[in-house]
C-alpha cells in the first residue's frame, strides 16, 4: 500500500494509506474529511476544556455581560439550572463572561480532562513520525470517546446553545471565526505531490508508478491557491545537525589556531642551513667593530 504523508502548508497533518489503483478523487475527498475530522476533535477538546474549568455556555444573549448588566436587563440562565454536572458543582467564574461557572467537581473535571488528552493523542502529528495511520474510523472513535466524556458528566445533556452540543450533532456554525478560514470542503480540496497537482480524474499510479511501497509527501490546500512550496531537500532536522556540526568544527579550528605556537621556528635548532654554515665556519659572524 502506498503511504501518504499528508502536510498542509510545511506542517504535517497525519498519515494516509491507499493504493496506486485509487481514484485520486477519492483520496483527496478521504483526506480531506479526515482533515477536518482533526479539525473538529480539536475544536472540541478546546471547548471541553473550558467546559471543565467553567461550565457550561451562558445563552448567547447573556454571554460578555457583567452580573449588573444580566440583573438590570432581568435574563436569566435556564438551561443553566437544567444542566447541572453530576456529583455536583464547582463555581469558577469566567472572566470572559461566556459561560456560568457552574464547573464540574474536580473528580469529574478529571473526566474530562483524561479523555481530551486520549482523544487529542489520537489524533496527534506525532503519530507520523511513529509511522501510525490517522483514519476516520480513529477520528469517529475519538468523537466517541468525547461524547461519553460528556456524557458521564453531563447526563441530562448539554444546552441547546453549547458549542460542543452543536459539533457533535454537526451543525456547528464557524462563520465568522478563525476555525472557518482552516477547513477544507471535499469538494473544494486539491492535493499535490513533487510540484504537480494530482488530477482527481486519474489514478493515483499514474502519478507515483505501479510501485505500492512507494511512500511520499503531499499537500493538501483549497482548490485555486497555486503550487505549494516543495519539499527542501534538507530536512529542518537535518539543517539543525549540520550546522550543530560545522560550528563545532569551526570552533575546533578556532581552539586549535590560538594553540598554534611558531615561536620555536626562530630557535637556531631549527634553522635547516644551520649545519651547512657550521662546516663553511660561517656561524656567530658580527659586522662592525669588535
Amino acid at each position: 500500500m502506498v503511504k501518504i504523508h499528508v502536510k498542509k502548508g510545511d506542517e504535517s497533518q497525519f498519515l494516509y494509506e491507499t493504493s496506486v489503483t485509487t481514484d485520486v478523487a477519492d483520496i483527496v475527498k478521504e483526506c480531506a474529511i479526515i482533515y477536518n475530522g482533526r479539525l473538529k476533535v480539536d475544536r472540541i477538546c478546546g471547548d471541553m476544556e473550558e467546559l471543565a474549568k467553567h461550565g457550561v455556555s451562558l445563552p448567547p444573549n447573556m454571554q460578555g455581560l457583567t452580573d449588573e448588566q444580566i440583573e438590570e436587563l432581568k435574563l436569566k440562565d435556564e438551561w443553566g439550572e437544567k444542566c447541572q454536572p453530576s456529583g455536583g458543582v464547582n463555581f469558577k467564574k469566567d472572566e470572559i463572561g461566556c459561560r456560568n461557572g457552574q464547573a464540574p467537581t474536580p473528580k469529574m473535571a478529571e473526566v474530562l480532562t483524561k479523555t481530551i488528552k486520549e482523544a487529542k493523542d489520537m489524533i496527534s502529528k506525532k503519530k507520523v513520525a511513529a509511522d501510525e495511520l490517522v483514519t476516520q474510523k480513529t477520528i469517529q472513535e475519538a468523537l466517541d470517546i468525547l461524547r461519553g466524556a460528556v456524557t458521564i458528566v453531563y447526563p441530562m445533556g448539554l444546552p441547546p446553545h453549547e458549542p460542543i452540543k452543536a459539533e457533535f450533532e454537526n451543525t456547528e456554525d464557524l462563520s465568522g471565526r478563525q476555525a472557518s478560514l482552516e477547513v477544507i470542503e471535499p469538494d473544494q480540496a486539491s492535493m499535490w505531490w513533487a510540484g504537480k497537482e494530482l488530477f482527481p480524474a486519474k489514478k493515483l499510479g499514474d502519478f507515483v508508478g505501479k510501485n505500492e511501497k512507494t511512500k511520499i509527501v503531499a499537500k493538501l490546500q483549497k482548490r485555486g491557491q497555486g503550487a505549494p512550496a516543495r519539499e527542501p531537500v534538507v530536512s529542518q532536522e537535518d539543517q539543525k545537525h549540520m550546522m550543530a556540526y560545522y560550528y563545532k568544527k569551526q570552533e575546533e579550528f578556532k581552539k586549535l589556531e590560538k594553540e598554534q605556537d611558531e615561536s620555536y621556528m626562530d630557535s637556531a635548532w631549527a634553522d635547516p642551513n644551520q649545519l651547512k654554515r657550521q662546516f663553511q665556519g660561517l656561524n656567530n659572524i658580527k659586522w662592525g667593530p669588535r
